[in-house]
Formats: structure tokens, C-alpha cells, sequence
């Protein structure tokens, strides 16, 4: 019956109640700067707290996620990295449900020694290379989704680690972001 009714209405309307009911989220990019032996993660420390997250930011409407990474890369850090240079990580992206974002993540390899590193203290405060076994407080979106890599506190045993691996993968290959051409349709 209620299909009938609804069927029965405008398109425009259709739309609109489709729209209405139907959770929206926000799309990200993160990036996970290690050293080649994955020891040392990049990580900064932004306002307005005191704890530490990753290289990470919104995309622009019609931006693909791996130009998205490279822009907020860039702003964040003065990192400068190539398409080529960017591999998606497995999982490529992960579901906030909470907060109803998904972040595309990929991995990004660079010595500390030779990485230069440029914060300008308003957006970014502070950018470090932290052990993989020492990371520093961080907020809790960040811990979440190092978990997802077997990274940081929630991955040593903390608290829910989130959904399965093959439950992840099967919404990230549903949602298209990790095909080879790294597209999304718009």
C-alpha cells in the first residue's frame, strides 16, 4: 500500500522524500605517512586540542579522493606527492557511522630524514614522526581509524575495533572507491 502511494506521487517529490530519508555522508581523504620500514608514522597535532591526528581533510564537490589526499597533504605538511606515490590502503576507505563520514585512505612512504616538513602554525600546529609502538594521544576518529591497520591504542586490544574486515571491504567496493583508476562517478 505504502508503495503504491508513494509511486503514485511526482518524481520531483519522490526525489525530495528519497533524499529526506536516506542518510547522507560527508567524504574524506586521509593519508598514512610511514618511513619504508612502516616504524615511524607522521602525525599532527592540530587546534583545537592537544592530541594528535593525521594528514586529512574534506573533499571539494566533484574533487576525487586521491587529488583530495594530495591537496590536504600539501596544505597540511608542505609534502608535495605524486598520483603514482599514493596507494590505497586495504581498507581504502573506511565508514565513520557515528559521524556519518567516509574517509579514502591512502599510504604514502617517506624518509623522515630527508622529508621536509612545513606546518603554518594556524591550520596545523605542531608535525612529528611518532613509533608505531609509542603513538601519542590522539583524538578519537584518529584512534578508530588507525585501528583499522592494526595501529594505535583501540588495535591493542582497546575498546570495539569496528566491523569486520569483510564487511569494510564489501562497503567500500560497494560505494566504487577502490578500483583501479581510483575514480568516483559523479
Amino acid at each position: 500500500m505504502v508503495g503504491l502511494v508513494f509511486y503514485s506521487l511526482p518524481h520531483p517529490m519522490r526525489r525530495r522524500i528519497v533524499r529526506i530519508a536516506t542518510p547522507t555522508y560527508t567524504l574524506g581523504s586521509v593519508v598514512l605517512v610511514m618511513d619504508p620500514d612502516r616504524e615511524q608514522l607522521l602525525m599532527l597535532r592540530q587546534p583545537p586540542g592537544k592530541r594528535w591526528s593525521l594528514p586529512a581533510g574534506l573533499l571539494n564537490r566533484r574533487e576525487q579522493p586521491i587529488e583530495g589526499c594530495r591537496r590536504e597533504l600539501e596544505e597540511e605538511t608542505g609534502i608535495v606527492a605524486s598520483v603514482e606515490e599514493l596507494v590505497p590502503a586495504d581498507p581504502c576507505a573506511v565508514v565513520h557511522t557515528d559521524g556519518r563520514w567516509v574517509d579514502n585512505v591512502f599510504r604514502l612512504e617517506r624518509d623522515p630524514a630527508t622529508t621536509q616538513i612545513i606546518v603554518d602554525g594556524h591550520e596545523v600546529w605542531d608535525a612529528a614522526w611518532h613509533p608505531v609502538g609509542a603513538l601519542p594521544e590522539m583524538t578519537r576518529a584518529t584512534a578508530k581509524l588507525l585501528s583499522n591497520y592494526g595501529l594505535g591504542p583501540l588495535a591493542l586490544g582497546g575498546e570495539r575495533k569496528g566491523p569486520t574486515l569483510t564487511k569494510r571491504r564489501a562497503f567500500s567496493v560497494m560505494l566504487g572507491y577502490c578500483g583501479p583508476s581510483l575514480r568516483v562517478p559523479v
